[in-house]
């Protein structure tokens, strides 16, 4: 479960920025326009004003792995998460009390992970194909879809084991998930974007990794549908990380700065859904 972006013991997220949508680009091609009123010298300021009237001073400090696109500072904050055990070279987050290695899955409770996961899946694939925001239709069809892979797996347990998960609570962790997703997809488009990236990115990696020691553990070595993918994942996500950076060259640098203090509510959503394998 090394590399697996879950972070159980989360701080308080630090530097709330103001939900707002306002400046949010949402059409299918990105704003990227700017007027630079003056040459650039060395260690001077430069003035910007933007399509919609305003000004900002852009003399800042680079974000960790801006020069290669958003996608990867997505992916350095989201490490950053990570304790050194699960991240030798990037984790930074303190050990939880117990890790997760030393907790003790039971099959029932990896049945009621997979149903409450399904339900978050469902809602992102839904927002995606509703479209509230155009930007989102980038995401329509991607192939990292998982919701009709879980379906085939919730069954497959009832059929092996004879087994069905508990009903779904309203104030448990995927109705609950699902509820913000929902409202962050037309309230606060890069905040749910955030989520987006954390949720399908880490499936693919310490998500898959997971699933590998469930099977072994909990399933006589079997397989599951949700880690499965009909083409090579690595080319679904290239293709999908190259459209999040063209969304993102769209906003101001507030909101990808927004977006990017929300990736611990991310870690902490997902890691709520993730103890309902230890249940």
């Amino acid at each position: 479960m090394a590399t697996f972006a879950v972070k159980l013991n989360t701080a308080a997220m630090a530097g709330q920025v103001q939900r707002s949508k306002a400046s949010f680009q949402p059409s299918g091609r990105p704003a990227r326009g700017c007027v630079s009123l003056a040459p650039v010298r060395k260690n001077s300021q430069r003035l910007v004003v933007r399509a919609h009237g305003t000004a900002e001073d852009t003399t800042r400090r680079m974000r960790p792995g801006e020069k290669k696109g958003f996608v990867e500072e997505m992916r350095f904050v989201a490490m950053r998460l990570h304790t050194k055990e699960q991240a030798p070279k990037e984790g930074q987050a303190k050990p939880a009390p117990q890790p997760m290695s030393q907790w003790q899955p039971t099959r029932e409770g990896y049945l009621q992970y997979l149903a409450e996961s399904q339900l978050v899946y469902a809602a992102m694939e839904k927002i995606m194909k509703d479209a509230p925001v155009d930007s989102y239709k980038y995401f329509q069809n991607t192939g990292l879809e998982r919701e009709e892979a879980l379906g085939k797996d919730i069954a497959w347990f009832k059929e092996t084991y004879g087994l069905e998960p508990q009903p779904l609570k309203e104030d448990g962790p995927g109705t609950t998930y699902k509820t913000l997703l929902e409202d962050l997809a037309v309230s606060d488009p890069p905040a749910f974007i955030c989520h987006f990236y954390n949720v399908y990115f880490a499936h693919t990696a310490g998500g898959r990794m997971i699933g590998k020691k469930m099977g072994d553990m909990l399933l006589d070595g079997a397989e599951l549908e949700f880690y499965k993918y009909e083409t090579d994942f690595k080319e679904l996500l290239d293709v999908v990380r190259t459209n999040l950076n063209t969304v993102a060259e769209g906003w101001t640098a507030e909101e990808k700065e927004h977006c990017l203090e929300e990736t611990e509510a991310s870690f902490k959503n997902s890691g709520q859904i993730m103890r309902a394998m230890f249940a």
